[in-house]
This record gives C-alpha cells, structure tokens and sequence, in this order.
C-alpha cells in the first residue's frame, strides 16, 4: 500500500528523474528523496525539521549572466527562490518566485532540476533553525532584464557567470550552479 502524498510523490518523481554523474549530486538527490519519503509535510514551511523550496538560476537570453537577489533576511547575494508552501511542482515553485521577487516577465523554465542545495536556515524569531531543501531550476529571462526589486530582497544585480566562477566572496552554492552553468554551455547543453 502507497501512503505517500500526492505532493510526496510529485517531488519523488522529480528527483527520480535527476541524472547526474556527479557523487555530491547523487548523494544530494538521495538524502532529498529520504526526507520527501518520510515527510507527508515535505513542502509545507510548517514543517518544522525542514521542506522543500524552488529556486532560480535566473539567467539572461544569452546565458552569459544570472540576476541574483541581495537577500533581505539573510543578508547575502543568492538565486531568487522561496518556499513551496505545499506545492510540490517545485519548477513551478521556482518559476513563480522568479516572476515575483524580479518583476520580470516573459521567464521560461527549463522543467530539469539543475541542483540541490540542502542549507540551514538560522533561528529567526519563533521559528526554530531548520533545513532548506533546496531543489534549483534554470529559468530564461526572454521578454527583457529591466527587474523590480520586491520586498525580499535588499537588491538585484545582474552578474557575469564566468566572474561568479572565480569570485571568492560569492557564496559557495552559488559559485558551484556557476561552474555548472558554464560547463553546461561549454558542453552545448545550453
């Protein structure tokens, strides 16, 4: 008998779906299919342990550069992104937050997963310290780069994939989807 949720085995799918030949990715991609298993409330933020968010690698037509959000809570340059609040298409997820905290429209998503981040998010309040998981997606920016910057964020700047790369004050996981992204394009696989 299957007692998993719709939403536990939408996330399932998904990740069952993410090939990769990196170990660190593989090993991501099975500690996020554990806690989705185990957590019927895997994409509510109610769920105190941790859940689910989309994220987006939100790059220009060209490829060339990725718009990233001066985070207000957290205080640091990231991939615009927010929680799944039980929706469990997280490429939705990471679409809509995209659109949200941009004010861009005319995005396109690319349906993969691109990376997965598991990150702790620190003691803020009433809410206790929990764990992010984090499922990442490419999205294009194709109706133009003229962003809003929303309440979430301190700002947005455009940034150079390639510097991000070698950028040593860059956070890590975003320094890693860089590195990403640029052997993605250096294959073709844009």
């Amino acid at each position: 008998m299957n007692d998993l949720t719709p939403t536990q085995q939408l996330v399932l799918d998904l990740l069952a779906g993410y090939r990769t030949h990196n170990p660190r990715d593989e090993q991501a991609r099975r500690e996020f299919s554990e806690f989705a298993a185990a957590h019927p409330d895997c994409c509510e933020r109610t769920s105190s342990v941790g859940h689910f968010t989309g994220s987006a690698w939100l790059v220009s037509a060209q490829g060339d550069r990725v718009l990233l959000t001066h985070h207000r809570k957290l205080g640091r340059w990231l991939q615009l992104g927010g929680h799944a609040d039980g929706d469990g298409d997280l490429g939705q997820v990471a679409l809509r937050e995209a659109e949200e905290e941009s004010g861009l429209a005319g995005l396109s998503l690319i349906p993969q997963i691109f990376d997965l981040d598991r990150h702790s998010i620190p003691m803020r309040g009433l809410e206790a310290r929990h764990w992010h998981y984090d499922v990442r997606f490419v999205v294009r920016a194709l109706g133009g780069e003229q962003f809003v910057v929303g309440p979430e964020s301190h700002e947005l700047a455009w940034r150079s994939v390639s510097e991000l790369v070698i950028d040593n004050e860059a956070d890590e996981s975003v320094r890693r989807m860089a590195r990403k992204w640029v052997g993605r394009k250096w294959l073709g696989l844009e």
